[in-house]
Parts: structure tokens; C-alpha cells; sequence
């Protein structure tokens, strides 16, 4: 098998499997799970397969493999069924497969007695597809089809208990949000195929780069602007970020997907592709790193004030995401892919850990769990993996979030000392003294997840049997590049642009000393306020724990407001990170009340103009056209009411009028 014939198959195989799936899951539901397991594990296997052949990438002398075919010659600006892959590609491409395998694998165990489980899991294969075609695709039109199927896929994914309000609005929300972005997303590749002449990304790459052929873009900032309104949307950065907190209504295998290698990655790694454009304008990086520095600061300090697990998982990625378009700001995409990828499977991680804790517990509150005692003895393997995930994400050596991390800050510091060609100081500046307090802050919710989960006082947990073993298997599988894989920072520059990866002495010492000193002041809170805990109850377990995964998790969904208040304005003075944030509590709660600023501005005015036009239709058209069908009604009325259908009648009428124009013409003939 040639390595473009694999490539090929990598998206083609899970599509397959979900149009399979879709048509079989009624009619042969035994082939339901090896239907959506097997096409994922192969795409996976192939993918690793064209990594391995393509090397070290560009950085080590390796040509990108790329293949193409005429998809509609429009007359001006061609569309190609075109794929390029090079490091960055091949080793996303790889993320993306493994972590949809083991979601796949995952979501047999946990969603086991889900009657739509077979279109949960045709609709998981589509959704891996469409990412790995954005992911292989070198043209931005086949791109964009791979990135609309995401997002209707989110919608349906996010809403599977569309039994309950919150599914439903979370995906109606995502959908709506991720669309607003997608429309300056599509002006913005219309803009940049006219001033380049094309829609393949190796050609534009070439065009803006080349030493030699280079030719600068006629608009590069306005280019540059309306692509970051699409990416905005789809990896939740600010002020586009609101969708995802909320998008945790779903099961948490979707959350797994949708976090660590498919919707959210899929705009940071469209900016590393089209990188080059977004360097062209000293204007756009600036609002990249602004963008980047507001996402990382905010979604931090909101994830301290959530009680719902699943929320403060979902604000760390946006803050992550933030680290992200952070280096493409100060023009380093090795470091933010690098990031990307760990990321990747400390979160799914997370994400999937997070399930097996909800089933456990019983509920999807922290407040809840930290009123138990003995989880992390009913769940050993979640505990344990979990726990050195979240110290990946505080980004403690020498797990892997420390290395990718500091790459980050490293190359912030580089921009920030003026090193850096074409990025101003002041960018670099921004990047990194939002990237240390988020470090900071990091390792302190990172620190009240772990206290408030594992390290709960009160009543022991009900021992409600060991999970099945496909979770607690991907749990595992995913621990090794959660543990290991920053340490492959020396050989990862040959798969992207040669830059270094090395972690610098001073960004070092400042960002782990910023960690350590945060999950210490979070440890000494925690102390200080656990004794309250068994003073306040604050509610029953809702949730039935005995039921299944999937059952029990929907269940605490549905009811975590009605036991515990609103995930916002629970009063648990035991919250460390209440007593922490202080005032401050209360707006990060809620994301800062930007959900509110978006109903007082859009959608109010919206609705009041809906109900405008309605009265005006209702009132006015209809006015009109009552008016219009009426007269003629009343007019057959009255001709109706002369045809009586008597002769003698018709013939007195025809006499009378007969004579009243025999007098008409005498006295105009007389002159009268």
C-alpha cells in the first residue's frame, strides 16, 4: 500500500463506518460496535503508518507527500480534492485518530444501554472523519466541508439528551455560536483566494514565504481579522468561548472528542497552517495575542468558581487553547501543535476520568463529592490516572504539559526580548505575562479538582462495582503520552519548522515556581475551609449511580441545579476557591456575565425585532389582504342576492333599464 493510498483511507475509513452504521444500526444491531470500533482503530493504524513513513517531517529533509485531483474548475479559482501531509499533519492526524479510538472503545462501556447508541456512535465516526480531512486537506474549500460536518455533528453530539433543557440549549447554542464565526471564516477564504489566486494552502504558504517568489497580500489584516472570527468560534477564544462550558451537557465521551483532538483543535490548527498570512500583518498578531492573553487570564479564573467537574475541565481547555494561539501570535507553530498534541491526551484523559467520577459519585458536583469520602479508593484507576493528568495540566515536570508548556513561554520570552523577526515586543510581552498567571492559576483549580474529588470528607461512597474494563483500559492507554510524551522535545522540531522545543532556564523556574506556589496557596485554602464542609449540607445525590455510565450522568445533569442550587450561586462557604476569589466569586461564576452582555445586545434586540415584524404582518399585511379577498366577497355577496331566479323579475329589471336609457337618449338629444 502506497502512502498516499493510506492516507486516503485515514478519513475515508471512519466516514464508512458511520454511513454503515447509520444503515445498519436498526436492522443489525450486533454490528453496531464493531462498526464503529474497528474502522477508527484502523484509520488510527494507518495513520500512525504514514507518520512513521514520512519521517522526521520538513525539519528533517523531508519533502511533504501531496496528491491532487481537479474537484471544479470554476473558471477563475480552482477547487481541488487535494491533500498535503507534513509533520504537522501527519502527527495531528495520529492524535486525532488515537483519541477517537479510544473514545469509540470508551463509549462501548459507557454508553452500553444508550438506546440511540448506534447514531451516537455513526455520528462519533463522522465527526472523526470530517477532522482528519481538515487535518490531511490542502485545499481551504474541501477544508471548510470537513469544518461545517464538525459543526453539525457538535450539534446533534452535544444534544443526545435532548430529553434534557440544558442538552438542548448547549447544542442550539454551539451551533448558533460557531456559525456566527464560520460567516467572516468563509469571507475571509473568499478574500485570501483573491488575492492569491488559489485555494491550496501549500501554494499560499509558498506565495507568502518563499524568498524568492514571495508576493505580500493586497489585504493581509482585513484576511487576517475575518479568518480569526471563524477560528474564534470553533476553538472557543474569546468572546466566542460561551458555547463550551455549556456544550458539558453532553455525554462526556463527546466532551473527550470534542476538547482533545476534534472541533476546538481544528481552528488552532488552521492558524498554524495559514500562519504565514496572519505574520503578514503586525495588526493581527497583536489581536491574536490580546485574544490569546483575555482567553487564558479569564477562562482561569472562571474554572476556579465552577462546582459542575466537567465545567472546570471545559474552561482549562479554553485557557489551554489560549496557550495556543498565544505561540501563533508571537509565530511559533511548532510550539503551539506541540502544545496542542499534549494537550490532546491530558484532556481526554481528564474528560474521560471525569465520567467514570460522575458514575461514581453520583453526582457532577464538586460541592458533592468533597461532602464524601473513599471515591478515590472505589476508582482507583480513574484516581490515579487522573491524577498525574492534572499535574500535566499544571504543567508539573516532567509530565508532558511542562514540556509543551514552556515551549509556549519560551518562545514568548524569545518574542518578547525583541528575537523574534516581524512580532513586536509588545506582543511577546503580552503573550507571556498572561501565560505565567495562567500558570499560576492553573495549578490552582487543577489543585481544587483534586482536593474536592479525591480528598472528600463525610459519609464513604457506596461501592457501586468496578467500572467496565474498556474505560478503565483507555484510561490507561492514555496515561503513557499524558506521561511521557513531553519528553520527545528534542526530536519533535524535525517534524515541524526546526525550531527548538527546549524548555528555557528562566521560563522554567518562573512558570513551575508560579505552579508549585499556586497549588500550595490552593492546598493551605482548602485546609482552611474543609472543616466547614460537614456543617453546611447542601443537598442530597440526585443521580442513581447503580444505573448505568451514561444514565447516571444524564440524571446529575438534569438535576444538579434543582439539589444543589444554580453550578453559579451555590452557597458552599467549604469552596476554597470561594474563599479565594472573594467578590470575585460570583461574576467568574458565570463567565463573567458574558452571556448576559450577549442577551442584552443581540438577543433582545433580536426578539423585539421578531415581534415587530410579526405585528406587522399580523396587523398590517394581513390587514391588507383580508381587505383584498373581502371586497370581491362583498361584491358576490351582492350580485348573489339578485339572481332570485324569477323571469318576471329579470324581465321588470330589463324593462326598467330599457327605459331609463330610452329617456337618457331623448334628453341627450334634445340638448337638455
Amino acid at each position: 500500500m502506497t502512502t498516499t493510498t493510506a492516507a486516503v483511507l485515514v478519513p475515508l475509513l471512519p466516514f464508512l463506518g458511520a454511513v454503515a452504521g447509520l444503515l445498519l444500526g436498526r436492522r443489525a444491531p450486533g454490528f453496531v460496535r464493531p462498526l464503529a470500533v474497528l474502522p477508527t482503530l484502523a484509520a488510527a493504524g494507518l495513520a500512525v503508518l504514514v507518520a512513521v513513513r514520512q519521517g522526521g517531517g520538513a525539519g528533517g529533509g523531508t519533502a511533504p507527500l501531496t496528491a491532487a485531483t481537479r474537484l471544479a474548475d470554476t473558471g477563475s479559482v480552482p477547487v481541488d480534492l487535494a491533500l498535503q501531509i507534513d509533520g504537522f499533519a501527519a502527527l495531528v492526524a495520529v492524535l486525532v485518530a488515537v483519541v477517537a479510538c479510544c473514545v469509540q472503545i470508551y463509549s462501548t462501556g459507557y454508553l452500553r444501554d444508550d438506546p440511540r447508541y448506534p447514531s451516537y456512535a455513526a455520528l462519533v465516526s463522522l465527526f472523526t472523519a470530517a477532522m482528519l480531512l481538515v487535518v490531511y486537506s490542502d485545499d481551504l474549500i474541501v477544508l471548510l466541508v470537513g469544518w461545517e460536518i464538525m459543526g453539525i455533528c457538535s450539534y446533534f453530539l452535544v444534544g443526545h439528551y435532548w430529553e434534557t433543557a440544558a442538552a438542548r440549549s448547549a447544542s442550539l447554542k454551539a451551533f448558533l455560536v460557531t456559525k456566527l464565526g464560520d460567516v467572516p471564516f468563509l469571507i475571509g477564504i473568499f478574500a485570501l483566494a483573491g488575492d492569491t489566486g488559489t485555494f491550496r494552502v501549500s501554494e499560499i504558504h509558498t506565495r507568502l514565504t518563499s524568498e524568492t517568489a514571495g508576493v505580500p497580500l493586497d489585504h493581509p489584516t482585513l484576511i487576517a481579522l475575518l479568518l480569526l472570527a471563524g477560528v474564534a468560534g470553533k476553538s472557543a477564544q474569546f468572546p466566542l468561548h460561551t458555547w463550551l462550558p455549556d456544550a458539558m451537557a453532553g455525554p462526556t465521551p463527546v466532551s473527550a472528542l470534542i476538547h482533545a483532538a476534534t472541533m476546538v483543535a481544528a481552528g488552532v490548527y488552521v492558524v498554524a497552517r495559514l500562519l504565514p498570512v496572519f505574520a503578514s500583518s503586525a495588526a493581527a498578531l497583536a489581536v491574536l495575542a490580546a485574544m490569546a492573553a483575555v482567553t487564558m487570564v479569564g477562562s482561569a479564573l472562571a474554572a476556579l468558581a465552577q462546582d459542575d467537574i466537567k465545567r472546570v475541565l471545559a474552561y482549562s481547555t479554553v485557557g489551554q487553547l489560549g496557550y495556543m494561539t498565544g505561540a501563533l501570535a508571537v509565530d511559533d507553530r511548532g510550539a503551539a501543535v506541540f502544545h496542542l498534541i499534549t494537550h490532546g491526551a491530558f484532556k481526554a484523559l481528564l474528560f474521560l476520568g471525569a465520567g467514570v467520577v460522575i458514575h461514581a459519585a453520583g453526582s457532577n458536583s464538586l460541592a458533592a463529592m468533597s461532602r464524601m469520602s473513599g471515591l478515590a479508593q472505589r476508582i482507583p484507576d480513574a484516581f490515579w490516572t487522573m491524577t498525574v493528568a492534572l499535574l500535566a495540566l499544571a504543567a508539573i515536570p516532567p509530565f508532558a504539559g511542562f514540556f509543551s508548556k514552556e515551549a509556549v513561554l519560551g518562545a514568548a520570552e524569545h518574542a518578547a526580548t525583541g528575537h523574534t523577526s516581524g512580532v513586536p515586543a509588545g506582543v511577546g510581552w503580552t503573550v507571556l505575562l498572561a501565560g505565567l498567571l495562567t500558570a499560576l492559576l492553573t495549578a490552582g483549580y487543577a489543585a481544587r479538582l483534586w482536593l474536592l474529588a479525591f480528598r472528600g470528607r463525610g459519609e464513604p461512597v457506596p461501592d457501586h462495582g468496578k467500572q467496565p474494563v474498556a474505560m478503565n483500559v483507555v484510561l490507561w492507554v492514555l496515561f503513557v503520552p499524558t506521561a511521557a510524551l513531553g519528553l520527545a522535545y528534542g526530536r519533535l522540531p524535525d517534524w515541524f519548522d526546526g525550531e527548538s522545543l527546549t524548555p528555557t532556564l528562566t521560563t522554567s523556574v518562573l512558570g513551575t515556581g508560579l505552579a508549585l506556589g499556586g497549588a500550595l496557596v490552593m492546598y493551605g485554602a482548602w485546609r482552611h475551609s474543609s472543616a466547614r464542609a460537614r456543617r453546611v449540607p447542601i443537598g442530597a445525590v440526585a443521580a442513581h449511580p447503580e444505573a448505568a455510565d451514561a444514565v447516571s450522568e444524564a440524571e446529575a445533569i438534569a438535576t444538579h441545579e434543582a439539589a444543589y442550587g444554580s453550578i453559579a450561586g451555590a452557597n458552599d462557604p467549604a469552596d476554597p476557591g470561594r474563599l479565594l476569589l472573594g467578590p470575585l466569586h460570583r461574576h467568574a461564576a458565570v463567565g463573567f456575565h458574558l452571556d448576559a452582555v450577549y442577551g442584552a445586545l443581540f438577543v433582545r434586540p433580536v426578539r423585539a425585532a421578531a415581534r415587530l415584524v410579526r405585528f406587522l404582518d399580523r396587523e398590517v399585511v394581513e390587514t391588507y389582504v383580508r381587505g383584498a379577498g373581502g371586497v370581491p366577497r362583498l361584491l358576490g355577496a351582492a350580485v348573489r342576492r339578485a339572481q332570485t331566479g324569477n323571469a318576471q323579475t329579470y324581465l321588470g329589471a330589463l324593462l326598467a333599464g330599457s327605459l331609463v336609457l330610452a329617456v337618457a337618449a331623448v334628453l341627450v338629444a334634445a340638448g337638455a
